[in-house]
């Protein structure tokens, strides 16, 4: 067994970890040990395997094989599995990083602003940015929209590390929740654009493969966002109050 076969195998068993256990959290009770529990597995899986994707990622560049000979284009190839699969694993590992530090230090945003969280944010921002020039100079919008993403998302964690005025004692709930979907999206979208090729090939640059976490991340971000500002509740308490409104009050004995 080579070193990368090696590498592979320990990947695909944290990547597996963290695409099982980034579920428990969504569906059971926010806070509740089940929901912390699930949360920790998702995120040292993904942080396990981001580490491993970059590993892989830099063995690639620097030790380069015809592994996927179907993709005739080697520069392409190079794009996808070197900077793409570089690129998401740091930023999976940013995510995770964010998420959990967010939770950790959620009275005090000055430990945000430490050297390490920084550089973390820092290194997501430098490969997202030549990932997207890499894309844009090879022709893949795939390339140039996880660019995007990833740059918007530390540049919201870095306003709300930064702003002068104080958030709300909450604040770091919705910021902890979007790290963690962000994490969540980051990877699948390398399982399913880089891992899935190995399976089905021929869907390597599907857009709708590709484009499938983020639709089902972004609609969980917008689904919890609404229910945490309460709007799902005020929906049902107006139409209880409404039913019981239309009920007429039985007379009582006098």
């Amino acid at each position: 067994m080579d070193l990368f076969t090696f590498l592979v195998i320990l990947h695909v068993i944290t990547g597996l970890t963290g695409l099982i256990a980034f579920w428990v959290p969504i569906a059971t009770k926010k806070g509740a040990r089940t929901h912390r529990t699930g949360g920790k597995w998702a995120c040292y899986g993904f942080m396990g395997a981001g580490a491993l994707a970059v590993a892989m990622a830099l063995l690639t560049l620097y030790a380069p094989d015809k592994r996927h000979p179907e993709i005739a284009d080697r520069e392409l190839f190079e794009g996808l599995f070197v900077w793409m699969m570089l690129y998401l694993g740091i930023l999976t590992i940013g995510f995770a990083d964010y998420g959990l530090s967010v939770v950790k230090h959620a009275r005090s945003r000055e430990q945000l602003r430490r050297p390490r969280t920084q550089i973390v944010i820092a290194a997501v921002v430098a490969s997202g940015l030549y990932c997207g020039y890499y894309g844009w100079r090879v022709g893949d919008p795939l390339m140039m929209a996880l660019c995007v993403l990833g740059v918007v998302s530390m540049a919201i964690q870095q306003l709300f590390i930064w702003r002068r005025e104080a958030p709300s004692p909450k604040a770091y709930v919705g910021e902890h929740f979007r790290a963690l979907i962000g994490m969540g999206i980051s990877a699948y979208t390398a399982f399913m654009s880089v891992g899935l090729i190995r399976w089905v090939p021929e869907h390597v640059f599907n857009p709708l493969v590709w484009a499938g976490p983020s639709i089902v991340g972004v609609s969980l971000i917008i689904y919890f966002t609404a229910k945490g500002k309460g709007h799902f509740a005020s929906k049902t308490k107006a139409k209880s109050g409404s039913k019981s409104a239309s009920v007429k009050p039985r007379p009582t004995s006098v």
